[in-house]
């Protein structure tokens, strides 16, 4: 493995002329070499991969189709994608750090039942949860003081989606698993936001679980999966302006989703019959938009030139934010927009909280700002190596496997996979989903297990009987 990702980091360097390009190669090669999961589905590596996106897309893009971005025209774009590069190594570092310090306990002890839930039980409570996550969104802020608690819980839908993928994999239901996501699908693309992401994610995650590198109908059906987001992706970027205008201007297009079904239908037929141009065009936006480092190259190429580096006031003002809960300080100050710090250190006056709008700037930028190179690196080597040990923690000490994994699974995802969420954010989201998504599925982990520990008991039982009867009976049938 270790020949093969020098080998790809090589062969692009000399295929593109380009070493950049070849550094970005080796360095997704060591993700997926060195992230791979010791149970679940490969979600670390994935959520890197994202976060590789990130960093790297545009550089091939802009290779390959030699079609200009906003970053490779106005800004000093390589530099940024070598900081990039390097926030993307310390990433790997600080998981397997973490990963490797839950490790020293030794192994996980006890019985650790495989399933807690039925499949019918399964689908009841996805079914409740998918109903209801809406109205529950909407509530929760009437309670300032609780609203991220139960934002948070509400997360724990794509748990039980992933579950539900999960066994429609295993047993090979491929029908019911593509009406499942064409369903999801649709209840996402035809919100406010790209709901249409996480689910296919979690369809991806699932499959990858069971993913066998020898067989070719695997390979094909997650190629399927890539290309149907990319599409999605570039379909959205092309219709979402004129579709959330009706967001904002009609009320009863909110509640009526039959009519956001028929207006996107509508927009993404048009869509589909512009021309190749316009098409291209859209593919540039989608690529712009993925590829998140214009802002924070501008901002490395001002930061110390322009505007000196801020000695951990960005970091101090973050730790300060997380770390007064709502709850107990009601009068806290909404969060800043990302906008105000694009503004002052990229020097772009970009649209902000007037136009209902947060430019992404980045917690990697926030580092640059913060404390320069090198030691920009070390909070994210600390706050890697938290993650990687809460999320090998959570495979620790759960009982139950399948809500091990999925609790771990949908927790990594949403804590790893942007580049461009700032560190108030990146912290306030993974902390809320440790304490409130992942403490309730512990003690209902818990409860659940002691409620059917004797079944659990006899099961092994039961299983250990046979197997020590196995070699009599093979010696028996032989004579």
């Amino acid at each position: 493995m270790t020949k093969f990702v020098i080998l790809a980091g090589v062969a692009g360097w000399l295929v593109s002329g380009d070493w950049l390009i070849g550094a970005c190669l080796l360095v997704l090669g060591l993700g997926w070499m060195l992230l791979q999961p010791e149970e679940g589905p490969p979600v670390i590596a994935l959520a890197f991969s994202m976060q590789w996106v990130s960093v790297c897309v545009g550089l091939f893009y802009f290779t390959v189709t030699e079609r200009p971005l906003d970053a490779t025209i106005h800004s000093d774009y390589r530099t940024m994608v070598m900081l990039g590069l390097g926030c993307l190594l310390t990433m790997i570092a600080g998981l397997r750090l973490g990963r490797r310090i839950v490790g020293l306990a030794g192994p996980a002890t006890g019985l650790r039942p495989a399933y807690a839930l039925t499949f019918k039980t399964l689908l009841v409570a996805y079914a409740v949860g998918t109903m209801f996550v809406g109205a529950i969104q909407n509530a929760a802020w009437d309670y300032p003081g609780l609203a991220q608690a139960i934002l948070a819980l509400t997360y724990l839908r794509l748990g039980l989606l992933y579950l539900v993928f999960r066994r429609l994999v295993v047993d090979n239901e491929w029908h019911y698993l593509a009406g499942l996501m064409a369903v999801e699908i649709v209840l996402g693309i035809t919100g406010y936001y790209a709901g249409f992401r996480e689910p296919l994610i979690m369809a991806a995650l699932a499959f990858l679980e069971f993913f066998d590198r020898r067989n070719v109908r695997h390979w094909i059906t997650i190629g399927s999966l890539v290309v149907l987001m990319a599409t999605l992706g570039v379909a959205w970027i092309g219709v979402r302006v004129e579709y959330r205008k009706r967001f904002e201007t009609d009320e009863k297009f909110i509640s009526n989703r039959s009519a956001r079904i028929d207006l996107l239908k509508a927009s993404i037929s048009d869509w589909a019959g512009q021309s190749r141009h316009e098409m291209l065009y859209d593919i540039d936006r989608f690529v712009d938009r993925m590829w998140t480092i214009y802002y924070p190259a501008l901002a490395v190429s001002r930061v110390p030139s322009v505007l000196p580096h801020t000695a951990g006031k960005l970091m101090a003002e973050t730790l300060e934010y997380v770390f007064e809960p709502r709850l107990f300080f009601p009068d806290k100050p909404d969060i800043k927009s990302d906008s105000e710090m694009v503004r002052k250190y990229s020097g772009v006056w970009v649209a902000g909280e007037d136009q209902s709008t947060d430019i992404a700037f980045g917690y990697a930028a926030e580092s640059y700002i913060d404390f320069g190179v090198p030691m920009m690196f070390v909070p994210m080597l600390i706050w890697w190596t938290f993650v990687g040990a809460a999320v090998a923690g959570i495979l620790r000490v759960f009982r139950h496997r399948d809500i091990a994994i999925s609790v771990a699974t949908v927790i990594a995802w949403l804590s790893l996979y942007l580049f461009e969420r700032s560190w108030a954010k990146t912290i306030g989201l993974s902390g809320t989903l440790l304490i409130y998504a992942g403490g309730l599925s512990y003690l209902l982990d818990l409860l659940w297990f002691e409620k059917f520990r004797n079944v659990y008991v006899k099961d092994l039982s039961e299983a250990t009987e046979s197997l020590a009867e196995a070699p009599m009976r093979l010696q028996t049938g032989s004579k």
